[in-house]
């Protein structure tokens, strides 16, 4: 019981990042209707973020609390100057992002000389609840993910300017005409999503060891998740990075790991395939 105790913790670990991934880019997908494949290399710029933090001398948790305000700037700087010229084109702008994580991950390559880091926990150790060890690390991420997902929620339900989201969402052309500033909508959107995968990043790097390719594993997960749940609504995607995660953690218990992955994506795929519209087609953002 205490294995399979701790298995359900780690799943529901590995579970929140997937959310935090999913809903920034669930989020882009859904407002500007194009899918940022960039979106791995901003979680990897999260987690250098981090790196770079820790080699200067400064604790850890001030470069996981930097990472997300780094890439906030980025993707607001990265959207006015190039994405923006993408929005009437969306497989461009799905070219257009592959190559712009393409030059970001070599020059990290470059950066790290190929080499694989370790970052140390911020809050290391375990503790003991009814007589079993759970980590204190995985713990916050938990604990952070779901006041995200809440945040995140109340931000595009209870305030003007989630109001002004939806209904750009809805109708670009009738909110530009009542006045909607869409282009700063579309900016900030993207800035938001950059910054939960700088979030994303930073948060697990102490977890994994820092590479150029640590995005790498979780974009294609990601664009499935965003799939399954379905575009347009905010509970699509956390659900389906809920299911993708979890069956991503779960199968290496049940099968050998080397066909994990490619049970995940076989998986996602017929459920696509039959369900092509995600789980959630009610519920707008």
């Amino acid at each position: 019981m205490d294995e399979v105790v701790r298995l359900v913790f780690d799943i529901l670990a590995f579970t929140s990042v997937m959310v935090l991934i999913v809903l920034g880019l669930g989020v882009i997908a859904s407002m500007m209707g194009i899918f940022n494949f960039a979106h791995g290399e901003f979680v990897l710029l999260g987690a250098y973020t981090v790196f770079l933090f820790h080699e200067s001398g400064l604790p850890v948790w001030t470069g996981i609390l930097a990472a997300p305000l780094v890439l906030a700037v980025f993707g607001l700087v990265l959207e006015r100057t190039v994405i923006r010229r993408f929005y009437a084109a969306p497989i461009i702008a799905m070219l257009g992002t592959y190559a712009i994580g393409l030059v970001i991950r070599e020059s990290v390559r470059g950066l790290l000389g190929g080499l694989y880091k370790s970052i140390p926990e911020p809050l290391p150790g375990v503790y003991s609840l009814g007589g079993i060890d759970f980590s204190s690390w995985r713990t916050v991420i938990l604990v952070v993910t779901a006041a995200v997902i809440a945040g995140s929620w109340l931000m595009l339900t209870r305030t003007s300017i989630g109001l002004q989201i939806r209904g750009s969402l809805e109708n670009p052309a009738l909110a530009r005409s009542c006045g909607i500033a869409t282009p700063k909508l579309y900016a900030l959107t993207f800035a938001f999503g950059s910054a939960l995968a700088g979030l994303a990043g930073a948060l697990i790097v102490p977890l994994y060891q820092l590479s150029a390719d640590i995005g790498l594993r979780f974009l294609v997960q990601a664009f499935l998740s965003v799939m399954l749940g379905g575009v347009g609504t905010f509970e699509g995607p956390v659900l389906g990075a809920a299911a993708v995660g979890a069956t991503a953690a779960g199968l290496p218990w049940l099968v050998i790991p080397v066909l994990a992955d490619p049970l995940v994506f076989v998986l996602a795929l017929a459920i696509v395939r039959f369900r092509p519209q995600g789980f959630i087609t009610q519920g707008r953002l």
